[in-house]
């Protein structure tokens, strides 16, 4: 043995089992863990614009290479479509935002009176002599109208007024601008991104890619499509049967028909309610020909938009919404089906593929 040599103990040769040593690390992990945890719980918001930013890029794209096609340079398309969106939204916040807060307003002051003619009406009567329900509904209703915190979260805090309205421009260019970045650095995001995978695999994973995205371009514009057509024909009916608030209940269905499955069908119940207050004459004359559209849509519009972005089986769609709108709102709900169409395509080409080898 060489005397100059300290003869190392089974401790020194594997110092991970240390004690020591594993407390520390153990402690850094945790430690790291917690930071990871306050990042993300403090900057919820901007991941939320992040997300919402790439979904509308990945939207327009499928535009954009479609001008691409046409002989217009990729800066020239990405410039038109971001003009064409940002006119559509100053249009929107330039004439509608005003109507919208004036009727929001006019309803808030006016909801009580509202809930005391329902309850007066024939209809609830009928209903309160079988189930004696007129006390606690009315104790509700007034807790709603009472509460600005309960007004605020039934219309998704975008209809309110003063900061609410400037955080929401605030939020808008935000998205604005993380979606012109997007926009222009795609081809370069994949690029990089397809260097991740192995040189023998690289093919396979950019055609997987460039299918995932391409659904998710198409199922954007889609239900862009599909919410216009919704809104549209719901405020000719509500505007024939003459439904108060007219307006904000149109930008309300715009909103909800964006969810897939079940956002029409909420749209239908708040509209309907809200038609109950002018009398059962005015609620049928918009509920019978909003209905008959949404069946007309279920069997004839969505399939024939819808059938090139993706291919969902409902039960696995229902449960993609529910579960991406417990988790991120209506921008979860609205990434629930294009999610769920590319993990049932990374299942097929990889995990399928190799059980059909063995």
């Amino acid at each position: 043995m060489d005397p100059g040599r300290i003869p190392s103990s089974p401790e020194m040769k594997n110092p991970v089992r240390h004690p020591i040593h594993f407390g520390f690390m153990a402690s850094v992990g945790v430690g790291l863990a917690l930071l990871l945890f306050f990042i993300l719980t403090n900057v919820g918001q901007l991941l939320v614009w992040i997300s919402a930013a790439l979904f509308i890029a990945l939207g327009l794209d499928p535009v954009v290479r479609w001008l691409e096609k046409k002989g217009v340079p990729r800066p020239g398309g990405i410039a038109a479509s971001l003009l064409i969106l940002v006119g559509i939204i100053t249009a929107f916040f330039a004439t509608l935002i005003p109507t919208i807060v004036n009727q929001t307003t006019q309803l808030i002051e006016n909801g009580p009176g509202y809930v005391q003619d329902f309850l007066n009406s024939e209809f609830f009567r009928s209903v309160d002599e079988q189930f004696q329900v007129r006390d606690r509904v009315a104790e509700e209703a007034n807790k709603v109208f009472a509460d600005s915190g309960v007004i605020g979260g039934i219309f998704g805090g975008v209809l309110g007024v003063g900061s609410v309205i400037v955080n929401s421009l605030f939020g808008t260019l935000i998205v604005l601008v993380l979606t012109l970045y997007f926009l222009a650095s795609l081809p370069a995001m994949k690029k990089w991104a397809y260097k991740l995978a192995p040189r023998s695999k690289r093919r396979r994973v950019e055609i997987l890619s460039e299918t995932i995205t391409s659904s998710v371009g198409n199922y954007v514009i889609g239900q862009a499509c599909v919410a216009l057509l919704n809104a549209t024909a719901a405020f000719i009916f509500m505007s024939i049967a003459h439904v108060p608030f007219s307006i904000l209940l149109t930008f309300v269905v715009a909103l909800l028909a964006f969810i897939p499955l079940i956002g029409a069908v909420i749209a239908a119940i708040v509209v309907t309610l809200v038609a109950l207050t002018a009398g059962w004459q005015t609620t049928l004359l918009f509920v019978i020909p909003y209905l008959a559209y949404l069946q007309f849509e279920a069997y004839f519009v969505s399939p024939r938009i819808m059938h090139k972005a993706v291919s969902v089986p409902g039960a696995v769609a229902v449960i993609a919404v529910i579960a991406g709108g417990s988790l991120l709102g209506v921008l979860g709900a609205l990434i629930a089906i294009p999610a769920a169409a590319a993990v049932m395509l990374l299942l097929e080409e990889i995990f399928i593929a190799r059980q059909n080898r063995l």
